[in-house]
């Protein structure tokens, strides 16, 4: 480039919500970069939405820009190019003439304004539309993510060149021969032309530079060179970033320089290594993160290398070395920061739906032309951002169905084109029918089929639900069956896949599809990466809305904060927000570890790190949509289930017996570049306060330049006497490293005395005898029969999946069972009903049979003074009121309410304590309910 000149700053403004050709004068101001939200143009709307943000000053339309500018005289004659860095379909006119449109969501437009352009003034006149789109754009245009914003943002400017430059430079590392292939179009050649080039390392301690070297052009103008950047020269990866920066000078026969280009390259070589990812030759796991460029302050997503090094180092504190964007393309200030940091990016064409071709009758005229526009789309992403090393994975869409044969010819094209990266098909496509296409480099998906299942946790409409959501907590699960089969053959007609005509979770809604038949077993051969994996709910944290300080507003937030407070229970939302968060974080500890457990996969795309405030409102992040903590754990702990070195004790169950044997197989999944020689594993299982240790040991290890998941020890311990319910902690730590990990277990006595109801009546349903000995003064404990408890939910220990309001209506629509919807327990726990039961305030390994053995009740109708003992926090569309564990006074007894099967909790010890618990309260002084309910109230609640 020869000279630019910046565009940012003032311009004349004129929206179009009509969608009509250019109307003058221009009645208003804008400032650009920036979006006619962001300014505030137009009529502030009062809308509410509950399914996500609401933008104040939503706008769709014709959105006109105009400035004059002034070409100085030194670049008379020079080529001239209009770039846009970020901007939805635009048209350009110089001084009345058009200049042409453009319509890529994910990659600058470029127009070249050198037939319009002379020295002197210049009127320059953009139409921005945000309608027209030839995609629906996915993520890119949705408002569930970063709204459909009409603007332009990032730089604005006009670049200026000589008749002879450097068009499309591609750099192509080469780590085996530690060089640079660069590959250029020559505008203007002519005879004698020399290309110099110089690097220098600029962001690691030792610097390398790269001496000078003069290339000859040729005689064609497609130029291919081989630049040798030397023996010595740094790699790049996630441990260490190295970048290159590469200054690129064509000269004329004179050696004046007519085109210069300052490109910043990494040598890296990220390559499909068996079912294993490999950088630079060495085994690495992807530990990555879903984003959908959810920006709330701005609507829009940020285009500052700083903005973007800021929200990926957040994301790196927690671990994560992998981002997969959904159906969307970062702009180029994201890969920057990427390079810098050592992060692995994937972004995605902007598409969620169905690929058609000309054997299929959905194919039309329209179909085409979107396929056509996707495929150019990808083509263009390549393009702007094919040479920045962290650009090492692209996928095609998110979901997709329809043609194998197009997505596969779609995948080749593409690698012959740019082999520099690895294509998938893309992210879980063909859902309970999955396929693995010829040309793709790995797969992502969550299943191999309807059961094959390799995370932990599903929507209902999806079921089977995961291990997480059904299964006792253990530490054993990981998914290397799930994955390669130890028996793969070809299936009966009961185990294959089903054919035809199938309704599947579409987004946010139900769609039906065209599935094919399959009798072979799917065994993958490529590296396998499990797609949107936890998706955990936690409550709304109200607090969070007076952070909505631009545009977009947390009404939905209101209007939750509104429904709870019309129940009554205001006062419980920061608790409901802390111990759903409680929950949720031990939930994908487990799904994280399981990942980790499992030899045969390549890596995880978490859902999400942060919240996603769309799509019903799905609060699953650990941090807020800010990328700000929610305050549920901080990044060292989160680091110890989510790092390149994680230790992992793999035991059957949490709940033990004194006197049991507890015993741990200690795996370590370990990818950094650094072997361990003679390290020590330090463990103890000790009280939770740390005072008494119950066993010890130091066992030696070395991984020996081994990755992946290794076994480095055995634990075996004869658990102690104890006479009280008592929590072990066993810390698991390497010596000299920051590899460390933390279990919580639990141990009852070898005895735990049960509590005859002699001084209590124990009743299993609502009736005149429970009414008559109440009103005679007596205790009741009421156990009543689950199955007749109408005026109730379910237990489910784990906390709702993704967002209920969103799953209950696909469920609906599709006539599957709706999601039970709870986030956990609010659990009085100085409470003298649980005196002889320790516990937190939040759902812990404990209650796992307690709440998958009961109903909670419905307790809306009941006075609001009644406050249970153990509350089930709901979401935050129903916010029922709902106790499992309750008390109150009723005429002259008291009463005791449990709604749990007492006969499936007396076969665990944790159900024996809890019972002997709640008895022995029951039966004591102590019991002394601070709430009046009449009968009729309770014959209300229980219907």
């Amino acid at each position: 480039m020869l000279a630019s000149m910046d565009l940012a700053g003032t311009w004349s403004f004129r929206m179009d919500g009509q969608n009509k050709e250019l109307q003058l004068p221009f009645n208003d101001t804008i400032q650009l970069p920036g979006t006619t939200s962001y300014a505030k143009k137009g009529t502030r709307s009062d809308a509410v939405y509950v399914n996500h943000l609401t933008d104040e000053y939503a706008f769709e339309g014709y959105a006109w820009f105009s400035r004059e500018i002034d070409i100085p005289e030194e670049l008379q004659g020079k080529a001239c190019f209009l770039f846009l860095e970020r901007t939805r379909v635009t048209t350009v006119w110089v001084d009345g003439q058009e200049a042409g449109t453009q319509n890529s969501l994910s990659a600058p437009h470029l127009y070249d304004l050198t037939p319009f352009i002379s020295d002197g003034k210049h009127q320059i006149t953009i139409r921005v539309d945000n309608i027209h789109y030839p995609t629906k754009g996915g993520h890119l245009t949705s408002p569930d993510t970063q709204t459909n914003w009409n603007g332009i943002t990032g730089r604005l400017e006009l670049q200026f060149f000589n008749a002879a430059h450097l068009k499309n430079v591609k750099l192509f590392p080469n780590v085996v021969e530690r060089s640079v292939t660069i590959r250029a179009e020559v505008i203007g050649l002519t005879t004698g032309m020399k290309l110099k080039a110089a690097a220098h390392s600029f962001n690691v301690d030792r610097q390398h530079i790269v001496s000078e070297k003069e290339f000859a052009v040729g005689s064609i103008d497609d130029l291919t060179i081989s630049y040798e950047l030397g023996d010595d020269a740094h790699l790049w990866d996630e441990e260490s970033p190295a970048l290159y920066r590469l200054d690129l000078r064509l000269c004329d026969a004179e050696g004046n320089v007519l085109d210069r280009h300052e490109l910043t390259t990494g040598l890296r070589d990220f390559v499909a290594a068996g079912d294993k990812f490999a950088i630079n030759g060495r085994d690495t796991f992807l530990r990555g993160k879903h984003d959908g460029l959810l920006f709330p302050l701005t609507g829009y997503a940020p285009t500052t290398v700083e903005e973007w090094l800021r929200i990926l180092s957040i994301a790196q504190s927690y671990g994560i070395n992998h981002y997969r964007f959904h159906t969307c393309c970062p702009p180029e200030a994201a890969f920057t920061a990427a390079d810098l940091l050592g992060i692995y990016m994937e972004p995605e064409l902007p598409f969620w739906g169905t690929v058609t071709d000309e054997g299929d009758e959905r194919h039309n005229e329209q179909a085409e032309q979107e396929q056509q526009y996707l495929i150019r789309e990808g083509f263009a992403m390549l393009d702007a951002f094919g040479n920045h090393p962290s650009f090492v994975m692209m996928s095609l869409g998110n979901e997709l169905w329809g043609s194998k044969d197009k997505l596969n010819s779609i995948l080749k094209a593409y690698k012959t084109y740019d082999n520099r990266r690895l294509y998938t098909q893309g992210s879980n496509n063909y859902q309970f029918v999955p396929d693995i296409l010829e040309e793709e480099d790995f797969y992502c998906g969550v299943r191999f089929d309807r059961d094959r299942l390799f995370r932990g946790s599903y929507a209902m409409c999806d079921a089977p639900l995961g291990h997480i959501q059904t299964d006792i907590p253990s530490t054993m699960k990981d998914y290397d069956e799930a994955i390669m089969p130890s028996s793969s053959a070809e299936r009966s007609q009961e185990e294959a896949s089903e054919g035809g005509i199938i309704q599947i979770q579409y987004g946010t809604e139900a769609r039906t599809v065209r599935a094919e038949n399959t009798k072979e077993e799917l065994v993958p051969h490529i590296p396998v990466v499990s797609h949107e994996i936890g998706q955990f709910a936690s409550y709304p944290n109200f607090k969070e809305i007076e952070k909505y300080t631009g545009s977009l507003k947390a009404r939905n937030f209101e209007v939750f904060q509104q429904r709870l407070a019309d129940k009554g229970m205001a006062h419980l939302a920061d608790a409901f927000f802390h111990n759903s968060g409680q929950l949720a974080v031990a939930c994908y500890k487990e799904e994280l570890e399981a990942a980790f457990r499992t030899k045969r996969l390549a890596g995880f795309q978490i859902l999400d790190l942060q919240d996603f405030s769309g799509q019903g409102t799905a609060l699953v992040g650990i941090l807020d949509a800010f990328m700000d903590s929610k305050g549920f754990i901080s990044p060292e702990e989160w680091r110890t289930f989510c790092s390149d070195a994680v230790l992992l004790a793999r035991f059957p169950k949490y709940q033990y017996t004194a006197g049991e044997c507890f015993q741990a197989r200690i795996e370590l999944a370990y990818y950094r570049s650094i072997p361990l020689h003679a390290e020590t594993l330090r463990w103890e299982l000790s009280a939770e306060d740390g005072q008494q240790v119950h066993a010890s040991g130091l066992e030696s290890i070395s991984t020996s330049g081994a990755s992946g998941v290794l076994h480095i020890a055995n634990l075996e311990v004869a658990l102690p006497e104890v006479s009280a319910m008592t929590k072990l902690v066993l810390s698991l730590q390497i010596d000299q490293t920051n590899i460390k990990k933390k279990y919580d277990v639990w141990l009852y006595p070898n005895e735990i005395p049960e509590t005859k109801p002699i001084d209590f009546h124990v009743a299993r349903e609502w009736n005149e005898d429970t009414e008559e000995r109440l009103a005679r003064g007596e205790k009741v404990v009421l156990l009543p029969s689950l199955d007749r408890l109408s005026n109730s939910i379910e237990g489910f220990y784990c906390t709702d999946f993704w967002c209920y309001p969103m799953f209950r209506s696909i469920s609906e629509s599709m006539n599957k069972p709706v999601p039970v919807g709870t986030m956990g327990l609010l659990i009085h726990n100085e409470h003298p009903a649980l005196s002889q039961f320790s516990s937190e305030t939040y759902s812990t390994y404990p209650w796992w049979s307690i709440v998958s053995n009961s109903r909670s009740i419905i307790l809306d109708e009941a006075p609001q003074g009644l406050s249970p003992i153990v509350q089930t926090i709901d979401n935050f569309e129903r916010n029922h009121k709902l106790g499992l564990l309750w008390e109150c006074s009723v005429g002259q007894g008291k009463l005791l309410v449990c709604s749990v099967d007492d006969e499936r909790l007396a076969e665990t010890p944790e159900g024996k304590q809890f019972l002997g618990s709640i008895y022995s309260y029951a039966a004591s002084e102590a019991f002394q309910p601070n709430t009046v309910l009449r009968a009729e109230d309770i014959r209300r609640l229980f219907g």
